[in-house]
């Protein structure tokens, strides 16, 4: 999955065949705030979203961002997949 950093919409993206998926971000620091998730309906499900926001992890890692989970899917992706816990910034309990 290829995903692009739209800084002017402020959201990372990608294209399937039914069209755009985004989640939205802020900044804070260091930290990067994943506001929220727009997927078209049939790919609102739990792998899809875990791949997609393992693809944001690793550029979470490369830009030494730390993420702070405000939605609940990604509370879920981080009780999930322990590896990304270091992302957390201090503080942050799951």
């Amino acid at each position: 999955m290829e995903i692009t950093d739209n800084t002017f919409a402020r959201q990372f993206e990608t294209i399937v065949e039914e069209g755009l998926v985004s989640v939205e971000y802020s900044f804070q620091e260091k930290k990067i705030f994943l506001t929220k998730i727009n997927t078209p309906d049939q790919f609102d499900n739990e792998e899809f979203v875990s791949q997609l926001l393992s693809e944001i992890m690793a550029i979470a890692i490369e830009r030494k961002l730390k993420v702070v989970p405000i939605l609940p899917k990604i509370v879920v992706f981080f009780k999930k997949n322990p590896a990304y816990k270091e992302l957390l910034p201090p503080g942050i309990r799951l």
